[in-house]
């Protein structure tokens, strides 16, 4: 009796090594990655320091390096060399790259919504922000109040553009909405004084400002205007891959190896604040 159980336990091993389905099999964009060889990552040229280019044209940037994090883990999950192909995206058409299969995962600072949800899947979060206003520094937009009448530059399409209007709305504030295509071109707008503020967020606006030929020229307003998680958007449905990037960026805050990152790009400015340090802690989960 004994013999035959231990039989039996020895067959049901073999069967469980042997079976292609606890994982060994791959499907989605991991079996596209494998097959390929390649890794296809968007990201936004403009967005400084989260991801923009370095003097060697290539991307650089807080959400470069945690894309690069993401790669390594993934390579060594599929035991093979990958090529990285980095590919520009717009705010304009990068939910359309990621839906589209163009881009793998796209790497630089888009705010995880829950509309954008309804296309799009997105990683645990990356960074917190929120809505603010970069202004020449002989303005005088010390508050709410003295935005009104102003010239406001804004990127169509992104959340920025949602909730400043909401807050305006609120605040019973009008101003003059002008539309820009990217970050660089709200602040050449606010250098050539053809508007007063341009609107983002605030981590990008401070990378704008120190990434300037003349940073002093440039001031940040007071005042946070809205709620920007950041998260990494991938293909929706495809819940291996989601794992792969989670399982990366987890580890990456769990470990520690985060501070790292953040003091290359964020160092300048200080330490992280509460909500960042507490963003770390809660999406480092366990394995």
């Amino acid at each position: 009796m004994k013999n035959t159980n231990l039989a039996r336990g020895f067959l049901l091993v073999g069967l469980i090594v042997a079976s292609p389905s606890l994982g060994q099999d791959l499907d989605g964009t991991l079996k596209k990655i494998k097959d390929s060889g390649t890794f296809t990552l968007g990201y936004i040229e403009s967005a400084p320091p989260f991801s923009f280019p370095g003097p060697d044209k290539r991307p650089v940037g807080y959400s470069i390096d945690l894309c690069t994090h993401v790669a390594s883990a993934i390579q060594k999950q599929l035991g093979i060399n990958l090529k990285l192909n980095w590919v520009p995206v717009t705010t304009g058409n990068r939910i359309d790259m990621v839906a589209q299969g163009k881009v793998d995962i796209e790497c630089s600072t888009t705010t995880a919504s829950l509309s954008r949800q309804e296309r799009v899947d997105f990683s645990l979060m990356t960074f917190v922000d929120g809505g603010s206003l970069m202004a020449a520094a002989d303005s005088k937009l010390s508050g709410v109040p003295d935005l009104a009448g102003k010239r406001i530059a804004v990127i169509p399409g992104t959340t920025t553009e949602t909730a400043l209007t909401k807050f305006l709305k609120e605040e019973f504030v009008t101003v003059e909405i002008v539309r820009v295509k990217n970050h660089v071109e709200g602040r050449a707008a606010v250098e050539n004084g053809s508007v007063d503020a341009f609107a983002s967020d605030r981590g990008i606006l401070i990378g704008l400002a120190v990434t300037a030929k003349d940073p002093k020229r440039f001031a940040l307003a007071n005042l946070l205007f809205s709620y920007e998680p950041y998260g990494f958007m991938m293909r929706r449905n495809d819940g291996a891959f989601r794992l792969a990037v989670n399982r990366a960026l987890a580890e990456l805050y769990r470990s520690g190896g985060i501070v790292a990152i953040y003091d290359r790009w964020f160092g300048a400015f200080g330490k992280p604040t509460q909500a960042i340090q507490a963003m770390y802690l809660l999406n480092g989960l366990p394995e």
